[in-house]
């Protein structure tokens, strides 16, 4: 017979890469998490592990293995957030820890946290559990993944573009959120000279000649910029990088150059910047992702149903 405890060691050692950080995030020691490791080899009565050079890595077996140890953790996780909602009673506010990428964190978590005090002040002390308390960390969605998947957040608002998909992390499961259109933005005089009419559709291949606002090259949103040029047939001739959409769209508005802004990165104030959708569309899906199960907990649950309902409210501002 297995022992959870000890699958429940290897997948975290699949995921922290070493023994020490595997023993750290368990509370354990080096030693400790080894001898449980090699427990768990004889239950299995397979190698599990093997060395490279200095470090420790899955053999065949270790992976299939940490593949089941995701669909049975979560399962776990699962049942244990049903039995919180049996017993749940009204008590103190948990904490509900959240790793989101820059612009759904300033327009879609301001939103989330109005509705989380709107809700506790409307409805009489006896009526709900108290709404959890939030604590933000802003994080692009690789390391938002990183801190879900290493246990540091509880909750990770993350997208991916349609020209550059993200795979689904495992042991996590999906919460789509909205779809955010990527839109072209130039200076209101070059879209004079470009024919472009306020809200039409824009062909980037009228664009090779442009001089090009790119994010920062650590962002996968400067990748889909790139894709999104090569697609229509040329390499973007940057004169800025930055990974602030808002200082981009304020260089557009300068005259400085064009740029691929997601509707929702686009700052309040667009003055002098022309916006136009794409002829091919591009799309930036964003999501919630929890670990498997664990989104049947109260308060967890209560969050992601509010951010589908912020997120309903950015689709159709005014509803």
């Amino acid at each position: 017979m297995l022992d959870v405890r000890r699958i429940r060691l290897l997948r975290d050692l699949s995921v922290h890469g070493t023994v020490t950080a595997t023993a750290e995030a368990a509370c354990l020691s080096g030693p400790a998490v080894s001898q449980q490791l090699a427990a768990l080899e004889k239950e299995a009565g397979v190698p599990l592990l093997e060395k490279q050079g200095r470090v420790l890595r899955l053999t065949a077996a270790g992976r299939l293995l940490v593949e089941h140890a995701e669909v049975i953790l979560g399962s776990l996780a699962a049942a244990e957030a049903d039995l919180l909602a049996l017993r749940a009673d009204g008590g103190g506010r948990s904490l509900v820890r959240i790793a989101a990428f820059p612009s759904a964190a300033r327009v879609l978590l301001p939103l989330l946290w109005r509705e989380l005090a709107a809700g506790s002040a409307e409805a009489p002390a006896p009526a709900q559990a108290p709404a959890p308390r939030l604590h933000l960390t802003e994080a692009e969605p690789d390391r938002a993944v990183q801190a879900l998947r290493h246990g540091d957040a509880d909750l990770a608002v993350v997208h991916a573009y349609s020209l550059l998909p993200r795979d689904l992390p495992p042991g996590c499961e999906q919460h789509r959120l909205l779809d955010d259109p990527v839109l072209l933005a130039v200076p209101a005089g070059a879209a004079d000279r470009l024919r472009l009419s306020p809200g039409q559709a824009a062909d980037l291949r009228r664009l090779a000649g442009e001089d090009w606002l790119l994010p920062g090259p650590e962002t996968s949103c400067h990748e889909l910029a790139q894709r999104a040029c090569g697609a229509a047939g040329f390499v973007p001739r940057k004169v800025a990088l930055a990974s602030d959409f808002s200082v981009l769209t304020a260089l557009v508005g300068a005259g400085a150059g064009v740029a691929l802004v997601p509707r929702l990165a686009l700052p309040a104030d667009t003055t002098g910047v022309s916006l136009h959708p794409l002829t091919e569309p591009v799309t930036r899906t964003v999501s919630a992702l929890t670990r498997t199960g664990e989104a049947r907990q109260p308060q967890l649950k209560r969050v992601v149903e509010l951010l589908h309902t912020v997120s309903a409210r950015h689709r159709h501002p005014g509803e």
